[in-house]
């Protein structure tokens, strides 16, 4: 960055990027034709496409039509390595890595887009019994627990058991909560309504808990209330100004203290930063996310970034969204200011272009707004189609996308309801795999 810092080498500078979501990713291509070494790791070997996660725990898509190896991605540009690693810590003072397995590495500049993680604000016992939604093992467990509520309450002959097979719980009324809600309803209404004999899949009761006075608070009131409208039309139960205080094996307890018996409760309630974020000893804000300047780097770390989920950068005054577009633009940001000019000190301040905030409901039926444009129902779907399709890594996945959505929209079915993981499995999984989050999450607490 300038001559006072030591940490610039001689040959190419080191380029670490922590992450291969929206932003990590975006930052390395940017950088394809800069005279640079880039490492990129990632505790997973693929790019996650998160904005369409929910369809995978809703058994619409499979995981590999929304996600692509990161070594497939960036196979053609040379200045890259990719690592399947996880990130102990960052040492700051000495311009290094850890990595979980005790190597360290240095970097001459530092890009960190490991996202956020589900929180559930200060109560992580409800984590057993409320599924989250920020990775492909999570949507393979949500998955599961829906389908074999439906499989458990064919089997049973308690009437008010079954009841509570069949009531399912969504905490959130931000875009991931509406999207699950959506989704259940019409699993149980349309896709399984002729293949159980004893019981009613159309019974299914759908409960979308949010503790604000209205959903999807981030769009303007009018698109909010059509989005509620469509939610009622797919039968789908709101339940507003909701606190919950509790949530164990026999339901979720609220505030006023009544309870709502269930067996399966889902969370969209909201994240926090990483485990990362919180060991690298810089300002947080109120959820754990990195505080940046306006330039996303660290305050007095003008060589190490945060971009993504994991930032609270303001712009205007006013915070920026927890959505992939944010991500990818200061990927592109900081990839230009490391690729522009290595030893620059003046930089423009970080710009955000909002292109729009987009919520699906089900078939047919979403809400968009796009500048002064607000748009509900079948224009509002068809253009998060062509948004979702356009933005997804590859040819191959786009083109397997639109041609799955094409047979359930005619058919009315869905091709990947395989049970294929039990509970005790994905907690191995989670162990294994530790609780840091890939870039790209967009659930809010309403």
């Amino acid at each position: 960055m300038d001559s006072d810092n030591p940490s610039l080498s001689t040959a190419n500078p080191k380029i670490v990027i922590v992450g291969g979501g929206f932003g990590g990713l975006w930052c390395a291509q940017r950088l394809a034709s800069a005279a640079v070494e880039i490492v990129l790791i990632d505790r997973t070997n693929h790019h996650l496409f998160q904005p369409l996660l929910y369809q995978v725990a809703m058994a619409g898509l499979s995981p590999a039509e929304i996600a692509a190896p990161i070594r497939a991605i960036l196979r053609q540009q040379r200045n890259v390595r990719v690592l399947l690693a996880e990130v102990h810590s960052v040492e700051l003072h000495s311009n290094t890595v850890v990595l979980d397995d005790g190597s360290a590495m240095p970097f001459d500049w530092l890009v960190l887009a490991t996202g956020v993680k589900t929180s559930y604000f200060g109560h992580p016992q409800w984590e057993k019994h409320a599924a989250g939604l920020k990775t492909v093992e999570d949507a393979l467990e949500i998955r599961r627990r829906v389908l074999m509520a439906f499989e458990q309450a064919e089997r049973c002959a308690d009437p008010q058991e079954r009841d509570r097979l069949l009531t399912f719980v969504v905490i959130g009324g931000g875009p991931t909560g509406v999207e699950l809600a959506g989704a259940i309803a019409e699993l149980a209404h349309t896709v399984l309504a002729q293949e159980f004999r004893h019981i009613d899949p159309g019974s299914a009761k759908v409960v979308l808990v949010e503790h604000g006075g209205r959903i999807l608070a981030g769009f303007p009131h009018g698109l909010s209330a059509s989005a509620t409208e469509q939610l009622s039309e797919l039968g789908v139960l709101l339940r507003l100004n909701s606190q919950v205080t509790a949530i164990d094996a026999d339901g979720v307890q609220f505030a006023d203290g009544s309870l709502l018996p269930t067996r399966t409760v889902l969370w969209g309630a909201g994240v926090r930063g990483t485990r990362l974020a919180e060991t690298l000893g810089v300002p947080l804000d109120s959820n754990g996310r990195v505080i940046v300047g306006p330039d996303c780097a660290l305050p007095a770390r003008p060589t190490v970034f945060a971009i993504g989920d994991m930032a609270s950068c303001q712009v205007s005054g006013k915070p920026l969204p927890g959505l992939c577009p944010v991500a990818m633009q200061q990927g592109n940001y900081v990839g230009n200011i490391i690729a522009t000019d290595l030893a620059q000190s003046r930089r423009e301040p970080f710009r955000y272009v909002d292109r729009g905030s987009m919520a699906t409901i089900g078939r047919s039926r979403a809400i968009a707004w796009i500048g002064s444009t607000e748009l509900s129902g079948y224009l509002a779907w068809l253009a998060w189609l062509v948004v979702h399709l356009m933005q997804l890594i590859g040819f191959r996945n786009r083109f397997v996308v639109l041609i799955t959505w094409a047979w359930s929209y005619f058919s009315y079915t869905r091709g990947a309801r395989l049970i294929t993981q039990r509970s005790g499995e994905r907690s191995r999984v989670r162990a294994d795999n530790g609780a840091d989050e890939q870039q790209g999450g967009q659930a809010k607490l309403g």
